[in-house]
């Protein structure tokens, strides 16, 4: 168990799981944290290669098991990369994403107004809705 952190935060979130708090956790979510934009899995492993022995297994078992305790959320984009961003409860709070055509750059809006839910034929059941806006971005425009 991870006993000091200069992740507060991080360390909270993962604890409040009941799951063990390790350092990979914590330097993960920690990163993503402090990200303006989703990444992928290869931007991630960049990243923290500078200054961390993350392996590329390592990182993608991590990122799955943020993603199952609901403290990252994952994007596929257009390109079918996935995409991880960090908010506690993304999971259960649908919100729009955005990815630029031109960047390949995946945000989430978080206060952008979704459409009225889409309502099912008899006997289907939703589960997931993925609301994804594609265009320029402010930097590509």
């Amino acid at each position: 168990m991870l006993t000091s952190s200069s992740t507060p935060q991080a360390e909270s979130l993962i604890r409040n799981t009941n799951a063990r708090v390790t350092k990979t956790r914590v330097k993960v979510l920690d990163f993503l944290m402090a990200q303006s934009r989703s990444l992928t899995h290869h931007e991630i492993q960049q990243a923290l290669s500078q200054d961390s022995d993350i392996d590329s297994v390592t990182l993608y078992r991590v990122l799955e098991w943020l993603t199952e305790n609901e403290l990252v959320h994952r994007i596929a984009g257009t390109d079918q990369v996935w995409r991880f961003s960090a908010g506690a409860g993304h999971q259960a709070h649908e919100h729009a994403h955005f990815q630029c055509t031109k960047c390949a750059n995946v945000t989430c809006f978080n206060e952008v107004k979704l459409p009225p839910p889409v309502l099912l034929p008899e006997g289907f059941s939703g589960g997931e809705v993925d609301y994804l806006i594609k265009g320029l971005c402010p930097r590509c425009k």
